[in-house]
């Protein structure tokens, strides 16, 4: 299906939910990293302009894009104070409300779809009560295979890495504890805002992103090595104010759910497809890099030793372990 008839799908499919309703104020914020023309801005458009004319604009949705609300500990922060009422973020932002949603981004834990839908679907509704109880109301979401780019140099085993200037998420847990088992790594903990401007003078020597994000970030330009192998699927949401949420009539609840859903649904789908097209097409300006055998255990054996360290305070055990199980 071509994107212009995929988005006229959705939007026929929105706004056949519900009648239109007398004109009335409620409006509602949103907060993302997401530029308007990339694919979660187009879906977020969609979906503003459907709950408009479903409620004939009783209810509004507002996105404020680009960052301009902040990175995610910023707008999950903004949530808490009342100033924003929802937020599209990645898994560092769900982590901000429940720290072990971060369990969910371990490398080497998940290595497909599949096995990340298991995993997340035996903790889901756990981890959606503990938000809950923070003030929170979460929904899940996808960014993409994450893959190592690197410029005038391969990334083939962890020693590669050594005197590097390599990205770690701001707030992250995961990616500074891969780093300390890694001898030598120089971490730039930066908030994805900041990414280019980095990049642009030469601070960054190597960054693990989706490629479709990283495409649409406009951070690709500035690498030629991309590596064929994913570390994890990563994962975002979104997170709302419950007190806010609650305080909509029910009507107006139900508009905003029921169409979420179907947002949410239709931005998974295409998520996944486009950061595979992504992919392809990086590796035709890129070199590829695949791994040997002897490299690629080089990575597992990293990944075991990273495992064990986050579960030696960072996450329950106990979680961690049933993780492990449901990606079997």
């Amino acid at each position: 299906m071509r994107p212009s008839f995929a988005f006229a799908a959705l939007a026929l499919m929105l706004a056949m939910l519900t009648p239109k309703r007398a004109l009335a104020e409620e409006k509602l914020t949103l907060g993302t990293v997401a530029p308007k023309q990339s694919l979660w801005g187009r879906v977020f458009g969609v979906w503003e302009e459907a709950i408009k004319k479903k409620t004939d604009g009783k209810l509004e949705l507002k996105v404020y894009y680009n960052g301009t609300q902040g990175d995610d500990g910023t707008m999950i922060g903004k949530l808490k104070a009342g100033q924003l009422d929802g937020a599209a973020v990645s898994s560092i932002g769900l982590a901000q409300i429940h720290k072990p949603i971060l369990a969910l981004q371990i490398p080497g834990l998940f290595r497909s779809w599949e096995a990340l839908d298991k995993g997340r679907n035996a903790v889901k509704d756990e981890f959606e009560k503990a938000a809950e109880k923070e003030g929170f109301i979460i929904t899940w979401g996808d960014l993409g295979k994450m893959r190592g780019m690197s410029k005038g140099f391969a990334v083939r085993k962890p020693s590669d890495l050594k005197g590097k200037k390599v990205l770690s998420w701001r707030n992250d847990v995961i990616g500074p504890t891969v780093y300390q088992v890694i001898p030598g790594v120089s971490i730039v903990a930066l908030g994805p805002t900041e990414v280019l401007p980095t990049l642009r003078t030469g601070g960054l020597d190597v960054v693990t992103a989706p490629t479709l994000a990283a495409e649409q970030l406009q951070w690709t330009p500035h690498f030629d090595h991309i590596s064929n192998e994913s570390t994890l699927m990563a994962i975002g949401g979104m997170a709302w104010s419950k007190k806010r949420i609650d305080s909509l009539p029910g009507d107006l609840r139900t508009v905003l759910q029921d169409t979420g859903k179907i947002a949410q649904e239709a931005l998974k789908k295409k998520v996944r497809a486009e950061d595979d097209e992504a992919f392809e097409r990086l590796k035709k300006k890129m070199t590829v890099v695949e791994l040997s055998a002897d490299e690629q255990k080089a990575w597992r054996d990293v990944f075991i030793k990273v495992g064990e360290r986050l579960k030696q305070g960072t996450f329950d055990p106990k979680l961690v372990d049933k993780l492990v199980a449901a990606a079997k």
